[in-house]
């Protein structure tokens, strides 16, 4: 039997465990979370015997739809890693999903219980409509169906005088901001209403009508 470096332990233990857990998926509870200032975010994960180290780097912590919580069970998908010099391993997390949760839906508990907290939706801060609006304002795509139906219920309804279309993106991305920006300049026109809307799809489809950003705007 030959002897080995710590170095050279290091290097090989390295080799064997990245090789062998290049992907992993495992169920956990988060504790002990830390949001690092480059992005990263640092966390254990344990079950009722165990814990391990892991972390998501900001890419990919970037694009979780829900916030990461002390004692929250999730399913994590990533790849077991060795930090050579001090012999310590952990699991890099290319995604993180909520353990009987779909992430959307919890993102979307979480945003309405944190501006519920905050008054959002308390009686007081809501506006009573008028019953015959002459100048409304409509924030949605050009391009799509929805603005057709809302054009006609707005006329049927109330015979109004002036209608201004805001064209604005629904989906992806730079939805919300697009949305924010609309808003913000048609608050500046006296409107008598003021509507957001698009047509129906998915959760995913419909995310920018649930983003932080358009709720403050709003």
């Amino acid at each position: 039997m030959y002897t080995l470096s710590v170095s050279s332990l290091n290097e090989q233990i390295k080799t064997l465990l990245e090789s062998t857990f290049e992907r992993v998926i495992v169920e956990g509870e988060l504790s002990r979370i830390t949001f690092h200032n480059s992005g990263h975010v640092y966390f254990t994960l344990k079950d009722e015997n165990s814990t391990v180290k892991a972390v998501i780097f900001k890419a990919n912590a970037a694009k979780l739809k829900f916030q990461l919580q002390e004692g929250l069970k999730v399913v994590l998908d990533g790849a077991v890693t060795l930090y050579k010099p001090r012999g310590e391993y952990q699991i890099n997390c290319f995604t993180i999903q909520p353990s009987g949760h779909g992430a959307l839906a919890l993102a979307f508990e979480q945003l309405k219980n944190k501006l519920s907290s905050q008054g959002y939706f308390e009686v007081s801060r809501k506006k009573q409509l008028l019953k015959f609006p002459k100048k409304i304002a409509l924030i949605t795509s050009a391009t799509g169906a929805a603005l057709q139906d809302m054009l006609r219920v707005a006329q049927n309804r109330y015979r109004v005088l002036e209608i201004d279309i805001y064209d604005v993106l629904v989906q992806g991305e730079n939805a919300a901001p697009s949305i924010v920006k609309a808003l913000s300049l048609a608050d500046t026109k006296g409107y008598d209403i003021i509507v957001i809307g698009r047509g129906g799809g998915s959760m995913e489809d419909l995310w920018a009508f649930n983003e932080e950003s358009v709720a403050d705007a709003i």
